[in-house]
């Protein structure tokens, strides 16, 4: 699907911030916290943590012993406490991430940082209560293990064992991981200690280094020699081929050099957050309602699924983005949660497991999860319409 020549110009050149906004927050969060009030008392009543759906449309909840999307639902009931100040959603926060506080001390997964900074974490930022900022310090601990001086890196998966190990990779690094930098950063300045964001530093920047093609696209993988620091390959799990770009990858990849500008005010991280926010607002195969497909170079577009979780985030990474912009961006956040609001994403009250959005995609090239509900979509939705509140304020 090709976007016309006054498309590309629009999204080319900056934006003005405009203080009144083009997106009713105020009337999609109250919809939201509508449609998610059942998946709440459905999860408080099983005591069990909302994922997806199944085929037949019912809940899927995360699987034990561990998941990297435990964070979402509970974050998502957080930040929806802090919208409405009920106590509910207070309740249901606690009780749900209650649910693995012993995965803190795992050492055997990046995840820790989507996992804690998204709960713990939000816990933290509302309440100040001195036992979520341990929580969060101890989930660092845990994280930083996996870095490895040689690489320059945190190592993403295991390999040992697994499907990764088939493939000869030793060293896997995720551009996915680039989220999980913001816990470290944050455990810097709770507890004083640089190490864990020199570790976040080295890590973003081995990241820049390897992971992107000069357009500003993103690599899924990059698989080092551990001993050398070497590249061994190029590769992707979750896209469509080795060289193409995977939606949520991108995504990611905004977002989290965004938020690495944040916590350094080191520029080469904006200018680098906007280099890959162009490339994805330019792409000839970016839709025009924003929504992206799950990869800009898969095969059938635009007979390809979209996928509303990539949208998401990257309609709230432009939001922060926006921030240090001069307003930048700001309207393509609005048009992109313009259109998740509307019935095309947005389930009718009852349907879709009693998530929000519609029209995610998991992985496609593992056969999991895809057109369904997505606890980090709604999660990032969320996010980016409390972000844009803000600024309406």
């Amino acid at each position: 699907m090709n976007i016309v020549k006054s498309t590309l110009l629009l999204l080319s050149v900056p934006i003005l911030f405009s203080c009144k906004s083009q997106t009713d927050t105020a009337l999609i969060l109250e919809k939201s916290e509508k449609q998610l009030t059942d998946l709440r008392i459905l999860s408080m009543k099983e005591q069990k943590n909302p994922r997806s759906t199944h085929a037949d449309g019912s809940v899927r909840w995360v699987e034990s012993p561990y998941d990297w999307t435990e964070g979402f639902f509970p974050g998502t009931c957080w930040m929806q406490y802090e919208i409405t100040k009920k106590e509910q959603w207070k309740e249901a926060a606690i009780a749900i991430q209650n649910l693995y506080l012993q995965h803190k001390d795992l050492t055997t997964d990046h995840d820790l940082g989507f996992i804690f900074n998204n709960s713990f974490g939000k816990a933290y930022k509302i309440t100040g209560e001195d036992y979520y900022k341990q929580v969060l310090i101890d989930a660092s601990k845990s994280l930083i293990t996996r870095f490895n001086k040689n690489v320059g890196c945190l190592q993403s998966w295991d390999v040992v064992g697994n499907w990764q190990a088939e493939r000869g990779w030793k060293f896997p690094v995720i551009i996915d991981n680039l989220m999980n930098l913001e816990m470290l950063f944050e455990a810097a300045e709770l507890t004083n200690d640089n190490t864990y964001k020199e570790i976040a530093i080295q890590h973003a920047n081995t990241t820049m280094k390897n992971h992107f093609r000069p357009d500003g696209s993103s690599y899924h993988v990059v698989d080092y020699n551990p001993e050398t620091g070497e590249i061994a390959h190029r590769v992707t799990a979750q896209g469509f081929a080795d060289e193409s770009a995977w939606a949520r990858g991108q995504s990611w990849a905004v977002y989290g050099y965004t938020m690495c500008y944040r916590y350094t005010k080191d520029k080469k991280y904006l200018d680098f957050a906007e280099k890959i926010a162009n490339f994805i607002l330019n792409h000839p195969n970016y839709p025009k309602d924003g929504v992206p497909y799950w990869d800009f170079n898969a095969s059938k577009i635009p007979n390809e699924p979209r996928d509303a979780s990539s949208a998401a985030i990257l309609a709230s990474a432009l939001i922060e983005l926006s921030d240090y912009t001069g307003g930048r961006y700001l309207q393509n956040a609005q048009h992109i949660l313009n259109s998740l609001a509307s019935d095309t994403y947005t389930a009718k009250q009852g349907e879709n497991g009693n998530f929000i959005l519609k029209h995610s995609v998991g992985s496609i090239p593992h056969g999991n999860e895809i057109d369904v509900p997505l606890n980090y979509a709604d999660y990032y939705y969320i996010e980016a319409l409390t972000r844009l509140k803000a600024k309406e304020l």
